[in-house]
């Protein structure tokens, strides 16, 4: 979930040791920490406590874009060694970098650079936003990529547009605030792929999707699972991250309370079609 911090190595523990208890997956946080300083590597090194879990590693598209230009992809699959992951998450963040000051620029469109990964890489990838949703066209071409998982990122969670706008000052921070809603929410993503699958308009290729942004407790959780006609996962963060820093047990307790209160959701109640 993350890396660099000064209580990284400890949160990305105490989730590694959750997701061993529980039978989840965990998606670290932006590996380019990793990349660039290799003694980072040790915020990220969970593969011994996380068991046989799914685990996998994270870069930028800017990330990719840069490494491919300068014919240094095989970084990536020497990320991937090291850490012991089962694959890649490419998260595409557009925004967030025309917020930041030093943020990166695209030469390529993102897609271009998700097929030539595709091409490139023998692990399994999975692509995901980082907080704004993606539209129908851009999520529809995800869709009918050979991917693990196209992961929504949904507007309604952590905003990371909002964040880096709190750095800027003066007039341009007034002015682009109403910049930082700009994006889709969970409810939307789901609806539009229940309208390509009525009206037979997607072969769909991705393996799995992924429900993440704005989700907030199992009622949001079992909405998605039950309405999306795919194969349906749901993630949370900021909660995760909430009780990963309180310890072991308070993380323990807040997902057993998740998977009690999904079970209480499957056996009484319904979605209404």
């Amino acid at each position: 979930m993350t890396g660099g911090a000064e209580k990284a190595g400890n949160i990305n523990a105490n989730l590694a040791k959750a997701a061993k208890k529980y039978g989840l997956g965990m998606g670290l946080g932006s590996c380019r920490p990793v990349l660039e300083q290799t003694e980072s590597a040790a915020d990220f090194k969970i593969r011994k406590l996380i068991g046989d879990q799914p685990l996998f590693a994270n870069l930028g598209i800017a990330q990719l874009e840069e490494l491919f230009l300068n014919n240094q992809a095989d970084k990536v699959k020497v990320l991937i060694k090291t850490l012991e992951a089962d694959g890649l998450i490419i998260h595409v963040n557009p925004l967030q970098e025309w917020f930041q000051p030093e943020g990166d620029k695209f030469q390529f469109s993102s897609i271009d650079t998700i097929k030539r990964c595709i091409d490139v890489f023998d692990f399994p990838l999975m692509v995901k936003e980082v907080g704004q949703g993606m539209g129908p066209r851009s999520l529809r071409a995800l869709l009918e990529l050979p991917l693990e998982a196209v992961d929504y990122g949904a507007f309604g969670g952590t905003n990371f547009a909002v964040l880096e706008n709190l750095r800027a000052s003066g007039v341009r921070a007034e002015e682009w605030i109403p910049a930082t809603r700009v994006g889709h929410n969970a409810e939307e993503m789901s609806q539009w792929i229940c309208d390509f699958h009525h009206k037979g308009e997607l072969n769909i290729q991705a393996k799995n999707i992924i429900v993440s942004g704005g989700i907030k407790s199992f009622l949001d959780g079992y909405y998605h699972l039950l309405k999306v006609p795919h194969n349906v996962i749901y993630a949370q963060a900021s909660p995760f991250l909430k009780y990963a820093l309180l310890g072991e047990e308070p993380l323990f307790e807040y997902i057993e309370s998740q998977l009690h209160g999904l079970a209480m959701s499957y056996s009484y109640l319904s979605l209404k079609s």
